[in-house]
């Protein structure tokens, strides 16, 4: 499993949505996003 396969289900555990969770930990929805797709991982 890689770390965007990782973030997104521990995300889905909590219940969380993309924006809920950026929120949470200070950075915007897109980030969270391109995370999860992959695209980004800083």
């Amino acid at each position: 499993m890689n770390l965007a396969d990782r973030i997104q289900r521990l995300r889905k555990s909590e219940g969380l949505s993309q924006e809920e969770l950026a929120e949470r930990i200070g950075v915007s929805r897109q980030t969270v996003s391109k995370w999860e797709s992959g695209v980004s991982q800083s």
